[in-house]
C-alpha cells in the first residue's frame, strides 16, 4: 500500500492561522506529514509526500501528483486544521473531522470511518455529520478528483485557543499523528 500524505495549503495562503499566530496551518500540517510519514516508513508502509513545497502547489497539480499512482494500492490523506471564522478572532467551535468528496468511493468511506474510529480511541472529540455517515461530505477538489480512495482530515480547530494549545503540545502532536497512523492501518488491514 502507498499512502499519499498532502498537507494542505502552503504560507503564502491567507489567513490558516490562528488569531494570536501561533499556529500556523502550513508549518503545523507538515510537520505533522513529516512525521506521519516516518510513522509509516517505521511500520514498512509507503508513504509520500505530495507536496514538500512550503508555498501553495495548486489543488490541480496536487490531484496530478497523486493521480500518478493509479487507484489501486494507494489511498490519500489531506492534513489540515478547521477554523470556525476568517475574521482573526477566537472562537468556540473545537473538535476532530474526516472529510469526503460527494463522489467518494465505498473505501473513501471506509477510510474515513477508520480514521474516525481512530481519532475517538485517541479521546479526541470528533465532530460527526451524523451516526450512520460520521464523516462530512464536501465537493473538495483533492478528494473528488483522486483517483485513490481520498480523505481530507480537519485536525481540530486553529481558531479555538483550547485546541491551539493542544495542538501545539508535543501530545497533541503525537495524538494527532497516532490518530492517522491507526486509522490508516486499520484501514490497510479491513481491503488490503
Amino acid at each position: 500500500m502507498v499512502v499519499l500524505i498532502d498537507n494542505g495549503h502552503g504560507k503564502d495562503t491567507a489567513g490558516k492561522r490562528s488569531p494570536d499566530g501561533r499556529l500556523l496551518e502550513y508549518q503545523y500540517a507538515r510537520e505533522i506529514a513529516q512525521r506521519l510519514a516516518k510513522e509509516l516508513w517505521e511500520k514498512s508502509i509507503d508513504a509520500v509526500l505530495i507536496t514538500p513545497e512550503e508555498n501553495d502547489v495548486s489543488l490541480s497539480e496536487r490531484c496530478r501528483r497523486a493521480n500518478k499512482y493509479g487507484s489501486k494500492g494507494v489511498l490519500l490523506v489531506s492534513i489540515h486544521c478547521n477554523a470556525a471564522g476568517a475574521d482573526g478572532k477566537w472562537h468556540d467551535a473545537h473538535g476532530w473531522a474526516a472529510y469526503v468528496s460527494k463522489n467518494a468511493s465505498v473505501n473513501s468511506k471506509t477510510l474515513a470511518r477508520c480514521l474516525i474510529q481512530a481519532a475517538k480511541y485517541k479521546g479526541l472529540s470528533v465532530r460527526e455529520y451524523a451516526h450512520q455517515a460520521p464523516y462530512w461530505t464536501q465537493n473538495l477538489a483533492i478528494c473528488r478528483d483522486t483517483k485513490c480512495p481520498a480523505v481530507l482530515t480537519e485536525n481540530l480547530f486553529q481558531d479555538n485557543k483550547a485546541d491551539v494549545d493542544y495542538l501545539l503540545s508535543e501530545e497533541g502532536k503525537q495524538a494527532i499523528v497516532a490518530v492517522h497512523v491507526q486509522g490508516i492501518m486499520d484501514y490497510i488491514k479491513k481491503v488490503g
